[in-house]
């Protein structure tokens, strides 16, 4: 929870938590309290797991890494990116099992955007140099986007206003200061620097801007 310093964490390399719900688990990247308030998270489903029903104060943010989340709104397969603003109710479940990136208690109040794209169709967008884009959700000066990188891209060394989160969903993202392969988190805080690179084909989901406070 200290956001003037990076942390980098490789998921693959965590074992998994136990949450109160029988067959929901977790690898915990960033928590403020044992189950409230801001929290980052790998969740895993096992085949038929459900959770009781909720709200979420300040906001739910998912990426579906594999499988299929389920509520009552519908079925929501890999790819599949959502923001639930503080106000929605549901009771997740998935009965196939699903891995998801979750992030909660972290939109800012004046965002109440209820989002949610399927990923595998939404249109990409050409970016810096050989880069694809595909932008998600922006409010102020927070921006989320997945970004494609073909191998051998560079990208210019920059400053982060705002700070960088990074996911590496797909290949091994490197900079000066490591290499991160699929599976990484990545939190870097306000004004830090880095010069980007990949040796092969990677898929990143980033969000910037969002840590200057």
């Amino acid at each position: 929870m200290d956001f003037s310093q990076q942390v980098v964490i490789d998921t693959a390399q965590q074992d998994w938590v136990a949450s109160p719900m029988p067959g929901v688990w977790r690898k915990p990247l960033a928590r403020e309290d044992a189950e409230r308030g801001h929290a980052t998270s790998i969740v895993r489903y096992d085949p038929g797991a459900s959770f009781s029903t909720h709200d979420h104060p300040l906001g739910e943010e998912i990426l579906v890494l594999s499988g299929t989340f389920s509520d009552q709104t519908g079925d929501y397969k890999a790819g599949t990116y959502f923001r639930n603003p503080e106000g929605f109710r549901h009771a997740p479940f998935s009965a196939e099992g699903c891995t998801i990136l979750v992030k909660l208690h972290q939109f800012s109040p004046q965002d109440n955007a209820h989002v949610v794209i399927d990923t595998r169709t939404a249109q990409w967008s050409p970016g810096q140099g050989n880069l694809q884009v595909m932008p998600l959700h922006a409010c102020g000066s927070e921006q989320v986007a997945l970004v494609k990188w073909p191998a051998g891209e560079k990208f210019l060394p920059h400053t982060h206003f705002g700070g960088e989160e990074i996911y590496v969903m797909e290949g091994e993202f490197i900079d000066e200061h490591g290499r991160y392969p699929a599976g990484t988190w990545i939190r870097s805080p306000h004004l830090s620097q880095h010069h980007p690179y990949v040796e092969q084909d990677t898929l990143i989901w980033v969000k910037v801007g969002h840590l200057n406070s």
